[in-house]
């Protein structure tokens, strides 16, 4: 198995997660997202991925894009320990936590969308740094009243999910554009639990091959 991805990459970082709960290894091969213009536009990863993002993961000839289809894939091919619960209410509780983050807020502060906003639209840092911040806290406001129904130790209850998968690196990014968490203290709470287990400090990004700290 070979996971192609980027160390500061939120979808890189969640796919490393769930990969490192699974207890399947794989290898890394670094794709730089700036160096040379953007080793995900070079023509031999287009054909892995015609998307120009990252993760990437091949098992086996199958080579699948997009992180959250990746991580449901690997939660169908190597279902223990489960990421989702067995009830489809619950499904579709932790599914809407996790899409929260990872199809509402990390689009609009991933690396492409920020570089649009300073590069053709002109923005200045600090315009950017108040787009991000507003759209952490649109986000994190609703998450937050969904944790307070349905949180116990994590994010859904007492076992992680995808939620949890989800929610720790875009708390990364939270934190290296110094979003003011002080109204997110279950949301604060949980992240700072998770990212004390095994398979989520081993996938942080500063722990990778390719980190530039």
């Amino acid at each position: 198995m070979k996971l192609y991805g980027y160390w500061r990459s939120s979808a890189s970082y969640r796919t490393r997660i769930a990969l490192n709960l699974k207890g399947l290894g794989y290898d890394y091969e670094p794709v730089h997202l700036v160096k040379d213009g953007g080793q995900q536009k070079q023509p031999a990863y287009q054909q892995l991925n015609p998307a120009q993002l990252v993760p990437t993961l091949v098992d086996g000839d199958v080579v699948l894009n997009q992180s959250l289809a990746i991580i449901e894939y690997l939660n169908e091919e190597y279902p223990d320990p489960a990421l989702l619960p067995t009830a489809a209410k619950d499904k579709a509780l932790v599914r809407a936590m996790a899409y929260d983050v990872a199809c509402e807020l990390q689009p609009l502060t991933n690396l492409r969308v920020l570089q649009y906003l300073t590069g053709p639209l002109g923005l200045a840092e600090e315009q950017k740094i108040a787009w991000v911040k507003n759209w952490f806290a649109t986000c994190f406001s609703g998450l937050e009243k969904r944790l307070q129904k349905h949180s116990g130790e994590y994010c859904f209850g007492d076992a992680v999910t995808l939620a949890d998968v989800c929610l720790v690196p875009q708390m990364y990014n939270a934190e290296r554009f110094q979003v003011d968490l002080s109204d997110y203290p279950l949301i604060a709470t949980i992240s700072q639990r998770l990212k004390a287990l095994p398979a989520f400090a081993e996938a942080a990004p500063e722990r990778q091959p390719d980190a530039q700290i």
